[in-house]
């Protein structure tokens, strides 16, 4: 992915900022998608933090990378170089006065409280929203047609090698299963998941955990209490684009609301998303195989605490077991 540099060719430059993490760029594919459409002649440029760059090649027709870790700067581009700037970040001043300070010719922006209001078509924000129909809605305001279930990534990540998963060359698909979350207010158990792990290998099987590096040791804990070996740990061994692979190939995905579920939504893997301090209904999953447990009424819904929302403890394994039998009623899975 080449970075951003404005000498590299004459086309006007569509730029969207969305300088957050994994799952919050995969939830704005789809308006992506929809500028990329809507603005054909125009460099896209796509505003993310460097390390999300493996991914951002795969969400095809997008020009140039942006490096930005966050809103503490102005964006490096002299204003009026932007033709146009879409924030695609959220409803706070400080995303929306770093587009300002573009000096774009048309900025896509939601009207901020606080802020003098934004010209015309710009629309008001809405708290409970989905993400994916959040931002088609912006684009569509300023008339760019984009569809929420358009979250496919174009291109396919490769194949994982199957001796890196621990398996022989002939054995099926992995099954994913990711431990770790950025939140402690996300975190499952460590024993539910090793219990659902030995029950999925028992039932034929073949179980990874993933995770970060930071999330290894918990990761190979988990894989002990299932009585697998480290050999099956692939947290803190995996570069982005090649996580990404394993989703994309895996059986089934079983994991917290994190950059992994969102993956699963994208490559249509089955998947079982578990869900504690946020609402599904915002972030969940599009229609398609994946089945999201929560329990609504127990949410505390504090997204930064250190320790698991009473909505993801309620969540057990039995519960996760008959997800993922649901998931496949004639035991495909």
């Amino acid at each position: 992915m080449l970075h951003f540099d404005p000498r590299d060719d004459d086309r006007p430059v569509l730029l969207a900022l969305r300088a957050l993490k994994l799952g919050d760029l995969l939830v704005a594919v789809p308006a992506l998608h929809g500028l990329r459409r809507a603005h054909p002649g125009h460099r896209l440029v796509l505003a993310v933090p460097g390390w999300l760059e493996p991914i951002v090649d795969l969400v095809g027709g997008i020009d140039a990378l942006l490096p930005t870790p966050g809103l503490n700067d102005p964006l490096p581009i002299a204003p009026g170089r932007i033709d146009v700037a879409v924030n695609l970040h959220g409803s706070g001043p400080e995303s929306r006065l770093i587009v300002d300070a573009l000096g774009a010719r048309q900025a896509m922006v939601h009207q901020v409280p606080g802020l003098p209001a934004a010209p015309a078509p710009a629309p008001e924000w809405i708290d409970e929203m989905n993400e994916r129909e959040r931002w088609v809605r912006l684009v569509g305001a300023y008339g760019v047609p984009a569809d929420p279930g358009d979250t496919t990534l174009e291109i396919a990540a490769p194949a994982p090698d199957a001796r890196r998963l621990g398996a022989d060359p002939l054995t099926t698909a992995p099954t994913v299963v990711h431990v770790g979350a950025f939140y402690g207010s996300r975190l499952w158990p460590a024993d539910r998941f090793a219990a659902v792990a030995r029950q999925l290998e028992q039932g034929g099987h073949h179980v990874v955990f993933t995770g970060s590096a930071a999330e290894r040791e918990r990761a190979l804990a988990v894989a002990g209490a299932a009585g697998l070996g480290p050999g099956r740990v692939l947290a803190g061994e995996l570069g982005l684009a090649e996580f990404a692979g394993v989703i994309a190939h895996a059986r089934l995905v079983v994991s917290a609301d994190t950059g992994a579920a969102h993956l699963a939504s994208a490559y249509r893997r089955p998947s079982v998303v578990l869900f504690g301090p946020a609402a599904p209904e915002i972030w969940g999953p599009p229609p398609g195989p994946h089945i999201v447990l929560t329990d609504a009424a127990q949410r505390r819904g504090d997204a930064f605490a250190d320790t698991p929302d009473p909505a993801i403890l309620a969540v057990s394994v039995e519960d996760v077991l008959a997800a993922i039998a649901a998931l496949s009623p004639e035991g495909v899975l």
